[in-house]
């Protein structure tokens, strides 16, 4: 009788606490509706991306010694797809920050809510975001070539784990957001690190091109598996294209669930903890 009493508790609070998640997430999605240019601006630097890369670097970059063009477009749009949604994270630790300064969170501390309702809410709606870019990202990539190849259920698969690391990095993104004192802060913080990792990773060229250094950090890089997977689901790898031996290219899909799952773990936790002293 105790343990049916002290189960319904909990499981009233995880009610509460997705319900306080889902009206946050709400709250952000209206608010983004209301500015509709942060989403237009959101989408043009990928598909500026995706134009420039595929007609200034296509056909000078060798994917598995061809040079052709449409060869390395196939290639390169799971790397575009993957700085697409990691780089929703200078916007997720932008937004955190703009709310704290605006003393909006304040207001959320003084209602009885989940406290972690809040972060939750904030990158559930950032993920739904990050989701629709990818949509057009897509259409954008088919208009220039890009195919999938191997099934619908194997592309959506890709696109899963690309969206799972991408709410994955929100939570990064939440930890800076709550770090620091200004938006401005935020994008900055949220964007110098984002370079080196996307860029020392397989997203634009093969790993076995860089230095050894620089090659065991790409092949380990949790960016790299995700595009590594992408690529393997939707069918994009060149023929006789040298997979390297690194466990996490040799195991793509495996690697970018277990780094996402990960990255969740220990930074929304941090997240959460950070909150609830800035709180105290």
């Amino acid at each position: 009788m105790s343990a049916v009493g002290g189960e319904v508790p909990r499981r009233s609070a995880l009610a509460r606490s997705v319900h306080d998640s889902l009206v946050v997430a709400q709250r952000n999605l209206i608010r983004m509706l209301r500015i509709p240019e942060v989403v237009v601006f959101g989408l043009v630097q990928p598909i500026m991306f995706v134009v420039l890369f595929s007609y200034v670097f296509g056909g000078s970059i060798a994917v598995g010694g061809s040079t052709d063009p449409s060869a390395y477009r196939q290639y390169l749009m799971a790397g575009i797809f993957a700085q697409t949604v990691t780089f929703a994270t200078a916007g997720a630790g932008a937004g955190i920050a703009d709310d704290m300064h605006k003393g909006l969170i304040d207001r959320f501390r003084s209602l009885p809510m989940a406290r972690g309702a809040v972060l939750t809410g904030r990158t559930l709606a950032d993920l739904v975001q990050t989701a629709l870019t990818l949509v057009v990202l897509a259409v954008v990539a088919a208009i220039v070539g890009w195919r999938i190849h191997h099934g619908v259920l194997r592309a959506l698969a890709g696109f899963a784990l690309l969206l799972l690391l991408g709410y994955a990095f929100s939570w990064i993104g939440a930890l800076i957001g709550l770090s620091v004192r200004t938006p401005e802060a935020a994008t900055s913080g949220g964007l110098i690190w984002l370079f080196p990792l996307t860029f020392i990773s397989n997203a634009f060229v093969p790993s076995s091109n860089m230095p050894t250094v620089l090659r065991v950090i790409a092949e380990w890089n949790p960016f790299s598996a995700t595009v590594q997977a992408a690529r393997e689901l939707f069918g994009n790898l060149p023929p006789g294209y040298p997979v390297p031996s690194a466990w996490p290219m040799q195991h793509p899909a495996w690697a970018s669930l277990i780094w996402s799952v990960l990255i969740i773990v220990v930074f929304r936790g941090l997240a959460v903890r950070k909150f609830r002293s800035a709180a105290a």
